[in-house]
């Protein structure tokens, strides 16, 4: 009986053989998948053929940009980048520079007042405070043309038209409600249990923003930084109304002085120079795309 035993543990079990099958998508799920790529790439060119039109036409003579349909080149016409760059009074790059220093200054402006308002709103108890915050909601509904009458005459009281300062100061105050909306709520987002356990070590509001919700907040403030730069580069009203000065023009001013009504308009290096602006928007989405979708996700937006 023992020697049966041992016989039974000797034995070798074959493996189980597993028969797969391979899966195969009905044929119209195929079908569906691919006209929806299909469209989807569609729409795409689409949406980006101006962009391609206008940099395919920055290489193209004056006399042929609006002659010659489509984005075929028959001849690279590079010298609208040479004559744009200095078609105007000043260098094209005079006012890349000035447009670099109502970006910055206005970047900075943002998440310096907008951050420490953005805590006041979240953290703080002060009288009314529902009601302030109501208030500053209402002015992201005000259109920024009711107000534009009154800040002008402010500004020239002051006499700080053409000059750079009633594009900078603005930022300074909190003035963009949105952005001190996105950040209240990040901020309330962070556990209060943080600000409690720093309390307890002695810190103040000061040392509690500084140490610990600001250095928390880097994807709301990223998101700040980028739609900031994007909205000042791309602004041409409030450029237009309080800077006349050819040497104090920004980027967008500047494009529109390629435009003459009353005599011949340079498109070629209008193009050209367009081409050569978007760079910076684009360079700054993507490097900074990874931070935009996060702070939009991470402050109850999305």
């Amino acid at each position: 009986m023992t020697e049966l035993i041992e016989a039974d543990r000797t034995k070798t079990v074959p493996p189980p053989v597993h028969h797969y099958r391979a899966r195969t998508r009905p044929a119209g799920s195929v079908i569906r998948s691919v006209l929806k790529h299909v469209l989807m790439i569609a729409a795409g060119i689409l949406m980006i053929y101006p962009l391609l039109w206008m940099a395919v036409s920055s290489l193209r003579p004056n006399e042929l940009i609006f002659r010659q349909p489509g984005l075929w080149l028959t001849s690279l016409n590079v010298e609208n980048y040479q004559l744009g760059w200095n078609a105007l009074a000043y260098p094209f790059g005079q006012y890349l520079a000035n447009s670099a220093i109502v970006v910055f200054g206005s970047i900075l402006g943002n998440l310096v007042s907008c951050s420490l308002a953005a805590y006041a709103f979240a953290r703080l108890r002060f009288t009314l405070r529902r009601v302030w915050f109501a208030m500053m909601l209402l002015t992201i509904m005000l259109p920024f043309h009711v107000t534009v009458v009154p800040q002008y005459i402010m500004f020239s009281q002051l006499d700080w038209v053409n000059t750079f300062w009633p594009l900078l100061v603005p930022k300074f105050l909190a003035t963009d409600a949105f952005f001190v909306f996105l950040m209240v709520q990040f901020i309330r987002g962070i556990p209060t249990q943080l600000d409690e356990a720093a309390r307890l070590d002695g810190c103040g509001h000061i040392k509690i923003f500084g140490y610990i919700i600001l250095p928390l907040m880097v994807p709301a403030l990223a998101t700040t930084a980028i739609f900031t730069f994007i909205w000042t580069w791309n602004d041409f009203f409030t450029a237009l109304i309080y800077l006349t000065a050819p040497d104090m023009f920004t980027v967008p001013i500047a494009l529109r002085s390629f435009i003459d009504s009353t005599g011949g308009s340079n498109w070629g290096a209008m193009f050209a120079m367009s081409v050569i602006s978007l760079l910076p928007i684009f360079l700054a989405f993507l490097f900074g795309q990874r931070f935009l979708i996060k702070g939009i996700a991470t402050t109850g937006l999305k």
